[in-house]
């Protein structure tokens, strides 16, 4: 059994979250139409990342989740998109999964926040995971920055996960980065990992897509360019159960062992 999930490279208008949204409903429609299970966005769509942002914040009943959920309902698809949530005493850089009868099965706060542009001196960091079942496969929400960490990856593996949409604005001078590490997590984790990078220039940066999605070989299975697209792949779980039992990776892990050597840390 396959599952059809796709990417939404797209840009924000930025400052304009309304009209955005407009622009993704197309986006949504034509994806229903082709038959897709799940569709997800960049991060913090529609509103555009920023780490210095204070504005724009809501609760997962304000008008961004209710829209997103209205549009998920009336094309009965999935629809992973991020908000700026309110939290105290800081607000959360929150990725959100919205089942196909709009109901939310998921959300998820960046547990790892980009300091270089200081980040986290405005977002409260995340502390758990986000894990949703649709159509026979498992998923987990990571976002951006998050790439660089592979525990987190790991850990999502070890609960079961079977593909990790990853939301993200990541900017053009470090897409090879981005490439290279949505290919590392696949391979490393026997598992899909989903990238959906953001286009266009805004206050904060540059960015040129090429959203991604890689397989349990670190394969790359679907590859955007730099502009506007929707990237479709279809997926199963068989062959993340051929790469294990090729290369029993998780078997082999030696968990015990990592934490005694942790005393030289």
């Amino acid at each position: 059994m396959t599952i059809r999930i796709c990417a939404a490279q797209m840009a924000c208008i930025w400052g304009k979250p309304a009209e955005t949204l407009e622009h993704a409903a197309e986006a949504i429609e034509t994806a229903a139409a082709q038959g897709t299970a799940l569709i997800a966005f960049p991060e913090q769509f529609p509103i555009g990342w920023d780490p210095f942002a204070r504005f724009r914040i809501e609760d997962l009943e304000g008008p961004t989740v209710s829209a997103l959920r209205d549009l998920a309902r009336r094309n009965a698809i999935a629809v992973v998109a991020g908000l700026r949530e309110r939290h105290d005493p800081l607000p959360r850089n929150t990725a959100v999964a919205i089942g196909p009868r709009g109901e939310i099965l998921a959300a998820y706060a960046k547990v790892h926040l980009f300091s270089p542009e200081r980040e986290h001196e405005q977002f409260s960091a995340g502390q758990d995971l986000a894990i949703f079942s649709l159509e026979g496969m498992t998923f987990g929400i990571a976002l951006c920055y998050d790439l660089r960490f592979p525990d987190l990856f790991t850990l999502y593996a070890a609960a079961g996960a079977e593909c990790i949409i990853v939301p993200a604005a990541w900017p053009c001078h470090r897409v090879e980065h981005w490439e290279l590490f949505i290919r590392a997590r696949a391979l490393e984790n026997q598992y899909f990992v989903t990238g959906i990078n953001t286009i266009g220039t805004t206050p904060v940066d540059r960015y040129c897509g090429h959203s991604m999605v890689a397989g349990p070989l670190g394969e790359v299975l679907a590859h955007a360019k730099d502009g506007e697209e929707i990237l479709f792949v279809d997926l199963s779980t068989a062959p993340i159960r051929e790469a294990r039992a090729r290369i029993p990776l998780h078997s082999d892990r030696r968990d015990d062992l990592y934490m005694k050597l942790r005393r030289y840390v």
